[in-house]
């Protein structure tokens, strides 16, 4: 369960309605464009799962769950029944806030076991006030015998300047069947004004009324289920309170059953989504409608995991509301990359506002990958595989033929306002037979990238104190203080010199030996993977301690005032991210670090070993994985835990 649910009492809820007042302000929105869509839903019968979730879609039609799938209003603290159904969502005319009701039911009890239904407010969509409508005990005269009151949906009411509240009621009367009244919410929408009004029944039970205005025609249309006609149909109106047409034809393009209707306006404004439940079939239906005449069949949604639909509705919603909702129950199932995948680097385009990931293909024996891939990601949860961006083995790289390792890349912008990209790698030189540095040069983060005809690092641009290792591992890093670029590299040894303005070469005047000095070889002692970044006046160096196959393989850190100074290490705090074998979690290292942009937010990405590959050649099968990084009041870092599932 998020840890953010609802957390108020069920206290007096038969006596008045609860409303409880979070304090929530609503952050002001950039944009009012909107840009995807949100999906409310309950996953089942079963009492655990008549909750409601959210998912989202860019394009309404295939949608992702959030919160990995669990609930993001907790109902036993909403509801008298503590289980709850049919969410209908509704953005409000001021564009901000929004309502929403739903059925207060336990299935379980029997389908004519519910009395009343829920209210919910908000501003931000994770944060809701709510109230409890029960019937009996409301209406005790008119309304005791109440046995269901579903589906409740709410609309604005041009004519009358309210918001109505509509739904299905039927009695324990013999002779009664199943009809759709209304009633209009009081202004701060935590109660309904006076009783219950007939609106509208098609002389059989009548269920799941869903109401949306047409620019186009001026009218009302009113979809819902008629049981006898096992469908979906529709009437019309001028206005809400007005005598409903009713027209012919079925809205369903499906034989199945089907039930709990919802419409929503597409974002070009052009045509409309008409989505239902096929209830006994276990999916949605998706439809389309340029004039809610006809209709034609789209997809149905493929529905896995904790991602069973039933009953719900969706609204757009603009990037920022997209971004707050990813932000408080977004998925980072890890890993989060497909497919096998290591020495992470992510970066963040000013040019295009999006977040990659470069990374050293994985899987292959003896680490003997000869092309890099990038990922891209607006939300940094759903991540699209950008396509193979440079291959050292062939023409694009003129001097290396494989072992395509450990990338690092820069977004640089120019004098003319365009961006370059500089990207760094590691490859094996024949000439030498060594590994050496590379880099590769391209207008876009995805490229096509231009290789230089000759390394950038050779072995033998190599400290005299170091002993031994590569010209691996390499990291680039701009000083925010001075401007300046810097390079970094080593295995067996910590390497550093400034780069020149052309980005293509380094000043060999200012290589340093920089590999941190003493300590315990078990714990802090430097391996390779140098990282480094800026933070409140302090550089911080990161760094791999280990083989990549052993179990004590780990990353550490260093801090240190000048880009190229000597790095401190604190014998008490030194250990950043390690394995967690009791979780099934192996070979956490070699990472790269992100700062949310103007905020000080930050995650660290890093590799790990496939757990099921522990035993089979360790370190080669490896896939990449990201958590939040946090710092302590002193400015250090917080050990971060690697997580399975991590929510940003």
């Amino acid at each position: 369960m998020h840890k953010k649910l609802l957390t108020t009492m069920l206290g007096a809820m038969l006596a008045m309605p609860i409303f409880a007042d979070n304090n929530q302000t609503q952050a002001p929105e950039n944009s009012d464009k909107m840009v995807a869509y949100l999906f409310t839903y309950f996953n089942s019968n079963a009492p655990q799962d008549e909750q409601i979730c959210y998912a989202i879609s860019d394009d309404g039609y295939n949608y992702t769950p959030l919160n990995n799938g669990n609930p993001v209003i907790s109902s036993d603290t909403i509801a008298f029944t503590q289980c709850v159904r049919d969410p209908h969502i509704l953005r409000c005319e001021d564009g901000k806030t929004f309502y929403m009701v739903v059925t207060d039911m336990r299935s379980s009890l029997g389908w004519s076991s519910n009395r009343g239904m829920v209210l919910l407010k908000s501003t931000d969509l994770i944060h809701w006030q709510h109230s409890v409508i029960n019937f009996p005990t409301r209406y005790t005269k008119t309304w005791k015998n109440v046995i269901r009151v579903w589906a409740p949906e709410t609309i604005y009411d041009r004519k009358a300047g309210k918001y109505m509240v509509f739904y299905s009621l039927r009695t324990s009367d013999d002779d009664s069947y199943d009809k759709i009244y209304y009633q209009y919410a009081n202004k701060d929408f935590t109660d309904l004004e006076g009783e219950p009004k007939w609106l509208f029944d098609a002389g059989n039970a009548t269920i799941d009324g869903d109401i949306v205005y047409n620019e186009a025609d001026q009218l009302y249309h009113l979809f819902y289920k008629q049981e006898s006609g096992r469908g979906i149909y529709q009437a019309v109106a001028k206005n809400l309170t007005d005598r409903w047409e009713k027209i012919d034809g079925h809205v369903e393009q499906t034989k199945e059953q089907v039930e709990g209707v919802g419409v929503c306006k597409s974002l070009d404004g052009q045509s409309w989504i008409i989505m239902y439940d096929c209830y006994t079939n276990g999916h949605y239906q998706f439809c389309k409608s340029t004039d809610l005449k006809t209709f034609e069949f789209v997809q149905n949604t493929e529905t896995k995991g904790k991602f069973t639909p039933r009953h719900g509705t969706i609204i757009p919603i603009t990037q920022a509301e997209k971004d707050r909702l990813l932000k408080e129950f977004g998925n980072f199932n890890q890993p989060i990359l497909t497919g096998f995948h290591a020495d992470p680097e992510i970066m963040y385009s000013n040019k295009t506002q999006k977040y990659y990931i470069y990374s050293t293909t994985d899987g292959t024996p003896g680490w003997g990958g000869h092309d890099f891939s990038v990922f891209s990601s607006s939300d940094l949860v759903n991540w699209t595989d950008e396509g193979k961006m440079l291959d050292v083995k062939g023409d694009q790289v003129k001097w290396a033929t494989g072992n395509a390792w450990a990338p690092c890349i820069i977004e640089r912008k120019q004098k003319d306002g365009s961006y370059k990209y500089y990207f760094y790698f590691s490859a094996h030189n024949p000439k030498s037979n060594r590994k050496e540095i590379g880099v590769a040069v391209s207008d876009s983060p995805t490229g096509p990238f231009v290789a230089t005809d000759a390394p950038i690092v050779t072995d033998a641009e190599r400290p005299k104190e170091a002993r031994g290792g590569q010209a691996i591992d390499v990291d680039v890093f701009q000083d925010p203080k001075s401007g300046k670029f810097y390079l970094y590299w080593g295995n067996g040894f910590m390497a550093g010199a400034e780069l020149n303005d052309d980005m293509l070469s380094i000043k060999k005047e200012t290589i340093k030996h920089m590999t941190p000095q003493g300590g315990n070889l078990q714990t802090w002692a430097y391996r390779e993977a140098p990282y480094v970044f800026y933070r409140k006046g302090t550089y911080y160096f990161l760094w791999s301690v280990d083989d990549t196959g052993s179990p004590n393989y780990h990353v550490c850190y260093g801090t240190s005032k000048t880009p190229l100074g000597d790095i401190q290490i604190d014998e008490q705090n030194y250990r950043v991210i390690e394995q967690v074998p009791a979780e099934k979690i192996y070979g956490t290292a070699h990472n790269s670090v992100l700062q949310i942009p103007g905020k000080d937010e930050w995650y660290i990405c890093y590799h790990r070993i496939n757990k099921n590959y522990l035993k089979q050649q360790p370190g080669i099968h490896r896939e990449v994985c990201i958590d939040k990084m946090t710092f302590d009041k002193k400015g250090r870092i917080v050990p971060v835990k690697p997580t399975l599932n991590f929510s940003r």
